[in-house]
């Protein structure tokens, strides 16, 4: 089997988000679920759990983004 980018999700306090998604997309989340969950010896993952990783995975590998982020300080949210 291929490793899957996304590793064991963090059981960590949830935060309720409403989206809505294309059905094909829940589908493929809901697959995706499923392989993580084979992969690492688990019952699948609930699809909605998956968004925020994936969000965070595509964000740190974003080259554009990272440049963007180093060239334009607006480019980071703003300052806390």
């Amino acid at each position: 089997m291929t490793k899957l980018k996304l590793g064991p999700i963090a059981d960590d306090k949830p935060v309720k988000v409403t989206v809505e998604l294309p059905a094909v997309l829940y589908r493929d989340l809901t697959a995706y679920a499923e392989a993580l969950g084979r992969e690492n010896n688990h019952a699948p993952t609930d699809p909605v759990r998956l968004i925020v990783p994936m969000l965070e995975r595509f964000i740190q590998t974003d080259r554009a983004f990272a440049k963007a982020r180093r060239t334009t300080p607006s480019a980071t949210g703003g300052q806390a």
